[in-house]
Formats: structure tokens, sequence, C-alpha cells
């Protein structure tokens, strides 16, 4: 397999670390939000959420870089992720009060991101509202992370952020930049999700001129074929509707060309999500080394009952990158990734909730494809 040179867990202080922007989630259950009198309460970020799947299923050592307001919300959203047994210390705190380096207001001028998710039922559709305008990560820089004492006296080994961070305001988009070359200078593998957003960046030019100054910059690359088109201007053959082993056809076809570009890659891999309806799903995941010129696939869940899919792309990424830090091969990073990824979609919230052992029985079960029993 491709030669990753994964520093020793006795050197670094962490085994991952992500950057990006982290929400509360508001959640009405199984009604509309429109007529909603209730909620759950969840948080979720696209990057994130790779972190706190590393620490709470994988039990590895992972922190998170973010800045949140210093209220209910923003502390609420700490408390959660340290529930998680991911590291809070890292986080930029905006005072309300006004005073200091990282301030502001009591009126909202900068705000916590806030999302309202409904995730739908049978042909009823999952629907999220975002609020993230004027959230505090947007306002701040490489400098305001001492990038320097993180990767180099403290030691990361895995470092991960994605295409949603990355285009929220000019600022991200330097500091995803910033972040990465910092992390490799240190000799931290790196990855970053293209996980396209039109809600987020409706400007796909833009976004594309983003993602072309960061893939150089990344060992695992992750995309489907639409993030490709969409983040970074690559268009292949549409295989909607098509039977599987032609779509996968079509996507190596593409993993290779983007490979051929960008020789940094060592790693391409995406989730696969086919939907039947709001709550019932095909899953599966593939897994290209590019030193091999080799498709690894998971085992394909089909027809499979979900709760909530919000977070199963992330679980796939923690899922992989975990399976690497503990030594696994590609076909078990893979298998882990999809694994972790379907039994997070079928827990509530963005965020795992599952364990290791979770995890590698699911892949068990799904590789001689047997079903359910209970736990007694």
């Amino acid at each position: 397999m491709a030669n990753l040179n994964i520093l020793a867990a006795d050197k670094c202080r962490w085994d991952g670390v992500a950057l990006g922007e982290v929400m509360i989630r508001f959640d009405p259950g199984d009604v509309p939000f429109e007529r909603a009198r209730t909620c759950r309460v969840w948080h979720g970020g696209g990057e994130t959420n790779v972190a706190e799947g590393l620490a709470y299923c994988f039990g590895l050592r992972a922190t998170v870089l973010t800045a949140l307001v210093d209220d209910g919300f923003g502390r609420n959203i700490a408390n959660q992720l340290r529930e998680a047994g991911v590291d809070t210390g890292h986080i930029l705190w905006f005072a309300p009060g006004g005073k200091g380096k990282y301030a502001t207001d009591r009126k909202g001028t900068l705000m916590n991101g806030i999302n309202a998710t409904f995730a739908g039922k049978g042909v009823v559709p999952s629907k999220t509202e975002y609020y993230r305008a004027h959230t505090p990560v947007r306002e701040v820089g490489a400098a305001d992370y001492e990038l320097d004492r993180l990767f180099g006296r403290e030691g990361v080994r895995w470092a991960h952020t994605g295409g949603i961070y990355s285009v929220l305001s000019p600022k991200t988009a330097e500091t995803a930049i910033a972040y990465l070359k910092k992390a490799g200078e240190h000799g931290a593998l790196r990855s970053s999700d293209l996980n396209y957003r039109a809600n987020v960046e409706p400007d796909k030019e833009r976004a594309r001129k983003i993602n072309r100054q960061i893939v150089p910059h990344v060992d695992f690359l992750v995309g489907n074929q639409t993030d490709f088109d969409d983040a970074l201007g690559y268009t292949a053959e549409k295989a909607e509707g098509a039977a599987f082993e032609q779509w996968l056809e079509s996507y190596a076809g593409l993993l290779r060309r983007v490979a051929k570009d960008y020789p940094n890659l060592k790693l391409i891999g995406t989730q696969l999500r086919g939907a039947h309806s709001a709550d019932r799903i095909d899953w599966g995941a593939v897994l290209y080394d590019v030193a091999e010129d080799k498709l690894y696939q998971a085992a394909v869940r089909r027809n499979v009952e979900i709760a909530d899919r919000t977070g199963g792309g992330d679980s796939f990424v923690s899922g992989v990158v975990a399976a690497l830090l503990k030594g696994k091969g590609p076909q078990d990073a893979v298998e882990w990734g999809a694994a972790h990824g379907i039994l997070v979609q079928e827990t509530p919230g963005d965020t795992t909730m599952v364990t290791q052992a979770m995890v590698e029985a699911e892949v068990v079960r799904a590789r001689k494809g047997g079903g359910v029993v209970a736990l007694r």
C-alpha cells in the first residue's frame, strides 16, 4: 500500500486534530421543524465530527481548532465535545463583553453557528436550515491557532479539515492552506473532505479556486463524483441509476485523473449512499491506493433503515483514519470507514455514539451478509 510514514504515537501528544466550524443543532425529532415545540440539542461540524469519531469511538487522542462565542450555546458545544473525549484546549473563545483580543458584543454581531435539522421520514426528505453567516471561526487566522506549537512542540499524527470550513470566508481559506502546509512540515498526515455545499458557497468557481490550492497539501482526499465536479471541476460520465459496477468503473477512472494531476495524493476515497427514502439507504465505501493503483471496496449494505443521515460521511473518514493510525491496511480501513458510517446513521445527531467493538462487529456481519441479533 501507499507509504504513509505515520508518526509514532509516543512522539506526539495528539493522534488527530481537526480544523473547522462547529455548530449547535436543534433536532425536532419526528416533527417537521415548522410544527415543532420541543427539540433535542446536539452539535456538529463536517470537520470536527471527524475528531469526535477518533476520540469517542476509537479511543484516540483528538483536539479541535475552532472558535466560539463564550455564551450558553458555546459552552454547550464545548461540554458535548468533552463528553465525547475531545480536548477543547485549542478553542478560541470570544468574550461577549466587547473587551479583549477575541471579543464581540451582546447583540449577536458574532454568534455561534446554529442549524435546525429534521431527519426526514419515508418520502419526506431531511431538511437543514443554517444560521452561520457571522460565526467567530470566520474571523480568525492561522496565527491565532499557534500552529508551530501544535505541530512542532506538541506533535500531531493526523490533521484534518474540509471544504465546508475553507469556503466560509477569505480567512478560513487562507487558514486551511497554512494549517495543511504546517502539518506537512512537521510530518503529520493530512486529509481533507471536498464536501461541497451550495448553501455555503453557491459560487462553484470560488470553491474550485480554493480547493485547487488545498489539494496539493493533502495525503488523503475524500469526495464523491459530484464533489470532484463541484469542488474541483473534474467532469466524469454520470452513472446515476446505473449498476454499481458501472459507477465504480467511472469513479475509478476519475480518481486516476485526479491522482495524476496531484501526485502528492496517497489515498482517495468516499462513502457510497443510495437513498430509497429519507430513512432507507444502500451504503458502501471505496478507498483508492494511488501507489498500488488499486481500489479497495467495503461490503455493500442494501436497503438499510437509518435514523439520521447527518454525519455518515464524516464518520467514514474517521473510521478510515483510525484504522490507519492503528496499523491496519487499506482493506480494513475502508471496512472500518463504511461500518462506522452506517452505525452513526443508526443513531440520532451528527456525531458518533458507537464503539470500536461495534464497528468491528459490523464489519464481520456485513462481510457475512448476516442479520442482526439482540444483545442480552
